[in-house]
């Protein structure tokens, strides 16, 4: 069965930094994209960052210039860097991961979530 697990979340000052991870684990054929998401209390889940093979990433404008994606496709592992975070940045962000499984459809997988919260 395939499983993420995301980690690296926490309580961070503004302007500081966090690096969020999510690894991929099970009986994988491949991974087609990658991705992250946020959600805020009261508010919709958002789209952060994609990465997909094959393209370039994209970012919400709110996040540009801040943070960044990347992945160790060696470790099934998307890394999200979030430098010089502000308050607004406060929400649980979750992983998608597009993931073809040996013995099954390709699907969207979902992280757990982890809570990153920007506060003084």
């Amino acid at each position: 069965q395939v499983q993420l697990v995301e980690s690296g979340g926490g309580l961070v000052q503004p302007g500081g930094s966090l690096r969020l991870s999510c690894a991929a684990s099970g009986s994988i054929f491949s991974i087609n994209g990658m991705g992250w998401y946020r959600q805020a209390p009261g508010k919709q889940r958002e789209l952060v960052a994609d990465f997909s093979s094959g393209s370039n990433p994209y970012y919400a404008d709110s996040v540009k210039g801040r943070f960044t994606i990347s992945s160790d496709n060696a470790k099934n592992t998307v890394y999200l860097q979030m430098n010089s975070l502000k308050p607004e940045d406060t929400a649980v962000y979750y992983c998608r991961l597009i993931i073809r499984p040996l013995y099954s459809q390709t699907k969207d997988y979902w992280g757990q979530g982890t809570q990153v919260t920007v506060s003084s």
